[in-house]
């Protein structure tokens, strides 16, 4: 991709790419039987393995089919807004009905028709917090664009239930338990993006709990960059809950790159909007910081796991199975940290008017668009998971799934920046 076409051609790429390539592949997905997407097929997309259905996948879809029929009715999508507005809806009575226990938290795995299942036998069924945060986001997503404020209260009492498990540490977050005695930036990073949709949400209905939810957005924000931001501008993943230095493990030393991408631009969209424009810079040097570590200068593209100080994870070891993980799959090439890449780099280019994001979205371009679709046209979307060289791995990352959340998110964010919506940002910094 020439770095000189304009926003015109760029906008018209994504929308091609969105049409052409992974909505065909998703639309096929879609279970209008009982409501929600099958997502459990192999990496390259040709083989439906299970029909079960996992409600982080879910959550996610209702948020995607809501914002397709949201930029549909606004004009910026040629698509039936009235169609991805009635399966969302579906997707998210399925959900409603089904995923959410007497406890007040959702299941982490459902049947095709609904029925709670233990993901493993013995472990009970509501596993993983990371579920019930992608369903308040699919839930805050669908009320927005259905006007159904039922939806909000949903949103809102299951926001509620996430938020007292946090601060009585009594929540699971398979599939990454996290160490005693730490925090993961994955917590705070997760809540802030939650907590911003559901205000957006809120604000639409003219909800009496506005303000409190954008002061706990600044606490999140505040969080990340206060404790987790370290002065060499690199996120930390894991930390001590101590607040003590961390030790010279590898669950301490490593770093997610993708993770780092994705959770600047959640910060770059809060400071925006509360007015806190001095988190702006930051943020921006902890995406380039991001590249500097995590991009492989030998085969191109971002790895999975990296070292503070760039290469192979290192330090001693803690016994902790995630460092298994990292050390295991260090150098592999996933689908989401570029999809965010895409973003993020675009973004930050627009908010600071650093000519390097320019540079550093054209290289993530390039690398993208040769690496990911899948070459098999018939088939469509991405081959998600792939080693150093680029080459496909029929491996697990998280779930057991293929999810259209990342790649598909980041693209109607594009398509918002580039094509319109995106001057309320631009215009908000600089005002």
């Amino acid at each position: 991709m020439d770095n000189r076409l304009s926003g015109s051609a760029l906008t018209a790429f994504y929308k091609e790419h969105l049409t052409e390539s992974l909505l065909p592949f998703w639309e096929k997905a879609v279970d209008r039987e009982h409501g929600g997407i099958f997502t459990c097929y192999s990496n390259d997309g040709g083989r439906l393995f299970s029909r079960d259905k996992y409600t982080w996948s879910q959550g996610r879809f209702v948020w995607l089919w809501s914002k397709l029929a949201g930029m549909s009715a606004r004009g910026l999508l040629a698509l039936p807004s009235g169609r991805y507005a009635e399966e969302a809806g579906k997707a998210a009575d399925f959900l409603r009905r089904n995923a959410i226990m007497d406890n007040g938290n959702c299941a982490f795995l459902l049947t095709e028709d609904g029925r709670m299942k233990e993901s493993e036998p013995g472990k009970g069924f509501d596993t993983s917090v990371y579920a019930d945060c992608f369903v308040v986001l699919g839930f805050a997503a669908y009320a927005r664009v259905s006007g159904d404020s039922s939806y909000v209260e949903a949103a809102l009492r299951l926001y509620d239930r996430i938020v007292e498990r946090m601060e009585e540490g009594s929540f699971r977050s398979e599939p990454y338990p996290i160490a005693p005695g730490y925090r993961a930036h994955a917590i705070p990073m997760i809540l802030l993006n939650v907590t911003q949709e559901l205000l957006e949400c809120a604000e639409s209905f003219g909800h009496a709990r506005c303000l409190e939810l954008a002061d706990r957005c600044r606490r999140f924000m505040d969080d990340i960059m206060n404790r987790f931001l370290q002065p060499d501008g690199r996120i930390a993943e894991i930390v001590p809950a101590s607040g003590a230095a961390p030790p010279d493990t590898v669950l301490c030393r490593h770093v997610n790159p993708g993770h780092t991408l994705e959770c600047m631009w959640f910060v770059m969209h809060a400071a925006v909007r509360l007015g806190r424009e001095e988190l702006l810079a930051p943020a921006g040097r902890a995406v380039k910081r991001a590249f500097e570590l995590g991009w492989d200068a030998d085969y191109g593209g971002l790895l999975r796991f990296v070292d503070r100080d760039g290469g192979r994870p290192a330090g001693r070891m803690a016994n902790d199975p995630y460092e298994t993980l990292v050390l295991d799959t260090w150098d592999t090439k996933l689908w989401w940290p570029h999809s965010e890449a895409l973003y993020v780099t675009l973004l930050s280019s627009r908010l600071l008017g650093d000519p390097d994001f320019a540079a550093l979205y054209d290289k993530t371009h390039r690398y993208v668009f040769r690496t990911f679709p899948n070459p098999d046209r018939t088939i469509g979307e991405w081959v998600q998971i792939r080693d150093r060289q680029g080459r496909p791995l029929d491996k697990i990352v998280a779930l057991p799934v293929k999810d259209p959340f990342h790649i598909m998110r980041n693209v109607l964010l594009i398509i918002e920046l580039l094509d319109g919506d995106g001057r309320r940002l631009r215009e908000a910094a600089s005002s």
